[in-house]
């Protein structure tokens, strides 16, 4: 009877019902045909205690901030400010699309976000300057994962509350792997302009560092805020995600773009964001109760030994049946689904939790660059009107750079525990 329940699943998936809906229906089916339905009195007690984390009230928080930036004037400011620092270099608006990214990342923690913002501006201007369309859109899909690398982020979060890792800790620890993926995009788009011969801002088009610098500020500020606040143990995640909501109010009322409509705007997106999110994380929390009554994870445990996969083969795994899942599942699908059923396991091999959180996330967020979903590459397709395949096939040698990054950070784990291990943050 087992059996009905991924049937079920893939019939309801068919008819278009939402993602959350289909697990929920499905994990109930499942308990019948596991023969646990007596558990099902106290489903609710369990699905409440893991939406019950303190940590997640800083996911909703943190989305907030990141729309009223959008609707705040925030990201041209950003723009100029890159145009300002590297506009000059060769392949100059590349440059630019990368820092915009890193700019952003640092509020909003949301690739989506971030595509969606840099299609609307970036792309028409780099195809002004005579870069093509399809590399416009290619690099600014491929540079918007640096969003939920880059603290603050909203896939850590979530990381965080599922496996009960410091979602301080994770943040501190996006730092220096986003700066590397930054750094490593730069350098692929440096190549290919010398290779394309792309061309650079002439300096009269560029904006005066100082003054754009001091616009800057208010918009630079609330990545500080955040960070500092984090770093200095002056605030947790979530008490930092509310003053960065405040903070980013007043740097749209400073750029004069912030509006009550826009206000209202922000607050119906998130509402609408973060519901869903909960949604799914009540869905998931029943088939993970389901899972911890048929005991899977010491059953998962037990074929790894039996296979004989030490530390660093079962981590390989794990990376592949990540990549993989991200191809087709939405990243919040694929880590409520995957992480409590596989990372245990890797953490029972002496995988550090800060480590292993890091790797998983940042491999998740590379399906949002791969068909047949790709959520970046749909945004910039329908922003940008870039045929979807001609885009996949463009951002193709940028995800060749990203997944050497990520096999920089699975094999030197010390890129990723270095900084928190000097704040203090994880043992030494």
């Amino acid at each position: 009877m087992i059996w009905a329940a991924p049937v079920l699943g893939a019939v309801l998936l068919a008819s278009g019902l939402a993602i959350a809906y289909v697990i929920g229906a499905s994990a109930v089916v499942a308990f019948f045909g596991a023969g646990q339905e007596r558990y099902l009195a106290i489903l609710p007690q369990q699905i409440f205690s893991k939406i019950d984390v303190f940590a997640l009230m800083a996911m909703p928080l943190f989305i907030l901030a990141g729309e009223i930036m959008n609707r705040g004037g925030v990201t041209r400011v950003l723009i100029r400010l890159a145009m300002a620092l590297v506009g000059r270099l060769p392949g100059g608006l590349g440059h630019v699309n990368v820092m915009t990214s890193v700019f952003f990342a640092g509020i909003s923690g949301s690739a989506v976000a971030d595509s969606a913002a840099v299609s609307n501006t970036l792309v028409p201007a780099m195809r002004e300057q005579g870069y093509t369309l399809t590399y416009a859109g290619a690099i600014t899909a491929a540079s918007s994962i640096i969003g939920p690398i880059v603290p603050p982020s909203i896939v850590m979060i979530f990381y965080g509350a599922l496996m009960n890792t410091s979602v301080t800790a994770l943040f501190i620890a996006g730092i220096v792997p986003g700066l590397l993926l930054a750094v490593a995009l730069m350098l692929a788009n440096g190549y290919f302009a010398w290779r394309d011969d792309h061309p650079r801002a002439a300096r009269g088009e560029l904006p005066p560092f100082l003054p754009t610098l001091l616009r800057a500020l208010p918009a630079l500020c609330i990545p500080g805020i955040i960070l500092g606040g984090i770093v200095f143990g002056l605030m947790t995640p979530t008490e930092a995600a509310a003053v960065a909501v405040v903070a980013a109010a007043f740097a749209g009322m400073a750029y004069e773009r912030m509006t009550l409509m826009a206000l209202f705007e922000a607050l119906k997106r998130t509402a609408m964001l973060s519901g869903s999110i909960f949604m799914l994380i009540a869905a998931v929390s029943a088939l993970g109760y389901l899972g911890a009554l048929e005991r899977l994870p010491e059953a998962i445990a037990e074929m790894v030994t039996g296979a004989g996969l030490g530390p660093v083969e079962y981590m390989l795994l794990l990376n592949v049946i990540f990549l993989l899942a991200g191809m087709v599942l939405d990243t919040p699908v694929a880590l409520a689904l995957l992480v409590p059923l596989l990372a245990p396991v890797a953490l029972e091999q002496g995988a550090d939790p800060v480590h292993l959180g890091i790797v998983l996330c940042f491999n998740l967020t590379l399906g949002l660059l791969t068909p047949p979903l790709g959520g970046c590459l749909i945004i910039v397709s329908t922003v940008t009107g870039i045929n979807y395949w001609r885009l996949a096939r463009a951002v193709l040698p940028f995800l060749v750079v990203e997944i050497a990054v990520l096999g920089v950070l699975i094999w030197v784990p010390e890129v990723t525990l270095w900084l928190p291990r000097v704040l203090g943050f994880i043992g030494g």
